[in-house]
């Protein structure tokens, strides 16, 4: 374990810092300093984050320049003309009907609360991570005319998705350092309850290190890799997000 730290530690360092975001969808959050918009970016950003970095960071620069790149503003104050350039969105699976329903609950939230944080916080004591997504993705759902093609956007536990993007925006809005990438916004979520997030390079790299052992990828998956990323370091467990993916994109362990 003492070799496995040293090796990712390295790699935590090489990645982990500001020339990573411009080909990565934290760019687009990047863009914007008000915390709002940096949620509401972030949020939509890695939702749409699948398929080549490169038509996900234009897709999102789309969706945004339809909100004159003020997204809090326009959330709260848009009127029914200003969402009709939503009707020709599409990226992959997702369309202009999960378009205008995020907008919707967008519109919802913040004109309850302050930030998106507190949609991830249910009235239970020490929740834990699985209970946070169970709660956001009811929370999100909570509007009465919510599509249920929109449900594939919005990944829970209770469905054992291993909730790979929504893992990878918690991320971004908990994790605290100095490196530049991540942004720590957020307060009430330790860095240690998130989830690693699991995507495709993340997963090889971490079954060929022994980090996981699950034949499938699922949310168990998820949480045994994180339980063993807690034994290098349980403070912070998610910052080898950056090691495995790293190798993963570089292909040093195929």
């Amino acid at each position: 374990m003492g070799e496995l730290k040293s090796f990712l530690d390295e790699l935590v360092v090489k990645y982990n810092q500001p020339d990573f975001i411009p080909n990565d969808p934290i760019s687009i959050p990047r863009r914007y300093s008000k915390p709002q918009d940096i949620e509401i970016t972030g949020f939509v950003a890695a939702m749409l984050a699948w398929g080549q970095r490169k038509t996900i960071i234009n897709k999102c620069t789309e969706f945004f320049n339809y909100m004159d790149h003020s997204p809090h503003d326009f959330i709260l104050n848009h009127s029914e003309d200003d969402l009709k350039p939503f009707l020709q969105f599409k990226h992959r699976t997702f369309n202009a009907t999960d378009a205008l329903y995020f907008i919707s609950f967008f519109r919802w939230h913040y004109q309850q609360f302050d930030s998106l944080e507190d949609a991830f916080l249910p009235s239970v004591p020490d929740p834990g991570m699985e209970s946070r997504l169970i709660h956001f993705a009811q929370h999100f759902f909570s509007l009465p005319d919510h599509p249920r093609r929109t449900y594939k956007h919005i990944p829970s536990p209770m469905r054992k998705s291993a909730c790979k993007r929504i893992n990878m925006f918690l991320r971004w809005m908990v994790r605290k350092d100095n490196a530049g990438v991540d942004f720590g916004l957020w307060s009430k979520i330790s860095p240690s309850e998130l989830i690693c997030p699991c995507d495709l390079h993340v997963d090889r790299v971490a079954r060929r290190l022994g980090l996981i052992t699950r034949k499938q990828t699922d949310w168990r998956t998820a949480v045994e890799l994180t339980e063993n990323l807690k034994q290098v370091d349980p403070i912070d467990p998610v910052k080898y997000d950056f090691a495995l993916f790293g190798l993963g994109i570089e292909e040093r362990y195929p």
